[in-house]
């Protein structure tokens, strides 16, 4: 199937994380949205200096995961890296 058969294909998505390693078990979704909701995110995270990551197939896990749900073991790693990144930037 093409990209133009597939309506979705190019849509922005977005999805935010949390995580608090004194509270929280693994980051957690906070929130997700795709299109207009998705830039939306986007733009409330880099107006209050929030980092943005993209990876497309960390992106597709995650928004099938309903806000306030943990990460899978599966992004572990990848979300370790992207967080460890985060803060030694900071």
């Amino acid at each position: 199937m093409s990209q133009q058969e597939r309506p979705n294909a190019n849509k922005t998505k977005a999805v935010a994380l949390s995580y608090d390693n004194n509270s929280d078990e693994a980051p957690k979704v906070i929130a997700k949205g795709e299109g207009t909701v998705a830039e939306r995110i986007i733009e409330i995270a880099k107006a209050n200096g929030i980092e943005i990551h993209q990876d497309k197939g960390l992106t597709e896990i995650l928004s099938a995961l309903d806000v306030d749900s943990v990460i899978p073991v599966e992004a572990y790693v990848a979300v370790a890296e992207i967080l460890s990144y985060i803060y030694e930037k900071a």
